[in-house]
C-alpha cells in the first residue's frame, strides 16, 4: 500500500489572515512539502496541471524534476496529466526523460481535467474530450513500446517514421493511473489496458466511488488482466487533524468556506457527512480511511489533499508531521494485514522492470544525424 500527498496547485489567499502568496513562495511551499513528505515517510508526492489562476502548475514535470533532484526515495507522481489537451509526443519524451532523471520513481495519472476552456486555449474542443483521451492515450502508449512509429488518427498530424526520445528508463515506461471523477468510459479505458484506475473520491458520495470502482473491477477481469479483486484502485482524499477534533473543525472551517473548488456551498458539517472529507482527530482520519475498503474493496494508493484553500505552509508541515508519525503507520500495518496474497501491490518501476524480464538499454541509435532515421525506419 502506497501512501502520500497530492496538490492541486491553488494560490488561495488565507482568509484568517487577508495574506496573499505570490506564485514564487507557493512554489517553493510546494517543494518544501514535497521535501517533507520524504521526511516523515510517505511514499508519494503527485501534483497536477493547471492553466489558468488560482493556479501555477502548468508544467508538472518542470517541478517534479527538481523534487526529484531533492529527495532520493519518493514517488513522483502527477495529479492529473492533461491528455486530452498535451501532445502525447510531447509526454512521451516529457515523462521518459523525467525518469531518467528520477532514476525511475516516476508514474502519472492521466485525466481530462476540469476547466472547460483548457481545451481552446490548446486548439481542441470540449464536445472531443473522451474521444481526445482514447486517441491520445492510444498513441502514447505505442510511442513508449514502439521504437519506431507510423500513426495516423483525428486530432493530430500523422507521424512517419518517428521515434520519441529518450525512449523509457530500463525499456519500461512509467505506470500510468487514470484518474476520474466522473466518468465511466475513463475507467472503461483503464479497465482496457490493465492500467490502475484513481478515484478523486473527494467530490462525491461514497455510493459514487463504489459504482466507479465497481466498474473498473468488473471491465478489469473482463478483459483478461487478472480477478476483479486485483485491480490496481486508488483513492484521493482530504484530511484535516488537530490532537482535538473541536480545534480541528474550528481552525479548517474559514479555509473550507473560502475554498477555490468547494467554498460557498454546502456547510463543512454537510460536506464531511456527505464526502470522505475529514476534519477531526488523527484517530479519526484512521478509522474513516480504514472504511474506505468497506466500499471499494483493497486497494494500492491513498492520497490525501492537505495544502488546500489558503492553508499556511506551517500548518501543512504540521499536518504531514501527524500524517507520517501518527496515521500512516496504522494505515500500512492494517491494510497490510488485510489485504489477500493474491491482491498485488501497487506497481514500481522495480516490480514493472522484473515483470519485464529485468532492464534493458532501450537506447535507439539513429542511422544518420541528418534524417534522424533509426534503424528499422521506413526508408
Amino acid at each position: 500500500m502506497q501512501f502520500g500527498v497530492f496538490t492541486v496547485s491553488d494560490i488561495t489567499t488565507d482568509p484568517t489572515t487577508g495574506r496573499a502568496l505570490g506564485e514564487v513562495e507557493r512554489i517553493k511551499a510546494i517543494i518544501r512539502i514535497a521535501e517533507k513528505a520524504e521526511e516523515v515517510g510517505l511514499d508519494v508526492f503527485a501534483l497536477g496541471e493547471h492553466h489558468n489562476p488560482p493556479f501555477f502548475s502548468s508544467s508538472p514535470t518542470t517541478t517534479l524534476g527538481f523534487v526529484a533532484a531533492r529527495t532520493s526515495r519518493l514517488l513522483l507522481s502527477t495529479a492529473t496529466t492533461l491528455i486530452t489537451t498535451n501532445d502525447p509526443v510531447k509526454i512521451a519524451e516529457d515523462y521518459a526523460m523525467l525518469q531518467h532523471l528520477a532514476d525511475g520513481r516516476v508514474d502519472l495519472m492521466m485525466g481530462r481535467g476540469n476547466t472547460g476552456p483548457v481545451y481552446p486555449w490548446f486548439g481542441q474542443d470540449i464536445r472531443n474530450g473522451i474521444p481526445l483521451a482514447i486517441e491520445n492515450y492510444d498513441l502514447l502508449r505505442r510511442l513508449w513500446r514502439e521504437d519506431v512509429v507510423d500513426w495516423k488518427g483525428r486530432f493530430r498530424t500523422p507521424l512517419q517514421s518517428f521515434t520519441a526520445t529518450p525512449r523509457p528508463l530500463d525499456g519500461v515506461p512509467p505506470f500510468v493511473w487514470h484518474g476520474s471523477i466522473r466518468s465511466p468510459e475513463i475507467a472503461e479505458q483503464a479497465a482496457y489496458y490493465g492500467d490502475g484506475f484513481f478515484a478523486n473520491h473527494i467530490f462525491w458520495p461514497k455510493e459514487h466511488t463504489q459504482r466507479m470502482v465497481g466498474l473498473y473491477r468488473q471491465r478489469f477481469e473482463h478483459y483478461g488482466h487478472g480477478s476483479a479483486d486485483q485491480a490496481i484502485v486508488g483513492l484521493g482524499g482530504q484530511v484535516f487533524m488537530r490532537r482535538n477534533s473541536q480545534d480541528a473543525v474550528r481552525e479548517f472551517r474559514p479555509y473550507f468556506d473560502n475554498a477555490p473548488v468547494y467554498g460557498h456551498g454546502p456547510s463543512l458539517e454537510e460536506f464531511t457527512a456527505q464526502t470522505p472529507l475529514t476534519v477531526g482527530s488523527p484517530q479519526q482520519v484512521i478509522d474513516r480511511t480504514l472504511g474506505f475498503r468497506d466500499y471499494v474493496g483493497d486497494y494500492q494508493r491513498q492520497l490525501f489533499l492537505i495544502d488546500h484553500a489558503g492553508l499556511p505552509l506551517k500548518t501543512v508541515l504540521e499536518q504531514l508531521d501527524l500524517l507520517g508519525e501518527e496515521v500512516v503507520p496504522v494505515l500500512r500495518k492494517e491494510f497490510d494485514t488485510l489485504r489477500p496474497a493474491h491482491v498485488p501491490e501497487a506497481p514500481t518501476h522495480a516490480s514493472l522492470v522484473a515483470a519485464a524480464g529485468g532492464a534493458k538499454d532501450s537506447t535507439v541509435h539513429a542511422v544518420d544525424d541528418v534524417t534522424g532515421k533509426a534503424p528499422g525506419a521506413a526508408r
